[in-house]
């Protein structure tokens, strides 16, 4: 197995080299040469970088996201959008919004060699092949599928249950710490950049399945007694003798 790594990497370390810019992100670089098999091209070398770190491509993507705002006339609707409440807000994701190619579909802004969200290189010119940046790629994975981050979060959170206070175990499991029906419900109206965080790092936790089961629980009751409360009339007012 040693002998086949060593060879693949090799040929792949070769492959890299001739495709190699003469600037290229040192982070990227490092990352490649560090990992069990070195990816062959630069545009690979961008994503396992991002992949490898979501929580940094959250914190960035976020970023460029407030660099750019929302368009002019954009309200989050989530009944035009696959998933409803649940998923993450998009506005140039959304066909009247789209930017087009060269613009990264979640943040905005230009899109830049290897999928990168800087012009290191000085040309001013966008990829007009690219859609996403590879931070934004990465950050758009873990806000629709946090579970498959559980390893990252586990460690960011210091291994220990919020809800409990006891060492996280294996069952532990992803949860938003502010529900995103409330999101929705309480805070729709809040700048664009800003809901991004519900989805994000700042508003995931990590807890054991038994607290989990007890705040779903206490969300469930809160929400059966909003849409109660919602529906009966209200109580007249009392009239003036």
């Amino acid at each position: 197995m040693s002998a086949w790594r060593d060879e693949k990497n090799a040929k792949a370390l070769a492959r890299l080299n001739r495709s190699l810019p003469a600037i290229f992100p040192k982070p990227a670089l490092v990352h490649a040469m560090a990992r069990s098999l070195i990816p062959p091209t630069p545009r690979l070398a961008v994503d396992s970088y991002w992949r490898e770190h979501p929580v940094r491509a959250d914190r960035l993507a976020r970023a460029l996201a407030r660099k750019s705002g929302a368009p002019a006339g954009w309200t989050w609707r989530s009944a035009e959008v696959p998933g409803g409440f649940r998923s993450p807000p998009a506005p140039y994701r959304e066909t009247p919004y789209k930017l087009g190619p060269s613009s990264c579909c979640l943040c905005g802004q230009p899109v830049y060699k290897f999928g990168w969200h800087e012009d290191l290189w000085g040309g001013g010119q966008p990829n007009r092949n690219a859609s996403w940046h590879a931070c934004c790629a990465a950050a758009w994975k873990l806000w629709t599928a946090p579970r498959e981050h559980l390893k990252v979060l586990r460690t960011l959170q210091g291994r220990t249950c919020p809800a409990t206070g006891t060492r996280l175990l294996k069952s532990a499991e992803v949860d938003h710490r502010t529900p995103l029906y409330r999101v929705w419900r309480e805070r729709r109206d809040m700048a664009w950049p800003d809901l991004l965080a519900f989805w994000g790092a700042p508003n995931l936790q990590v807890i054991n399945r038994n607290g989990h089961q007890d705040k779903s629980i206490a969300e469930t009751r809160e929400r059966t007694q909003t849409r109660r409360m919602a529906r009966e009339p209200s109580a007249p007012e009392p009239c003036e003798q």
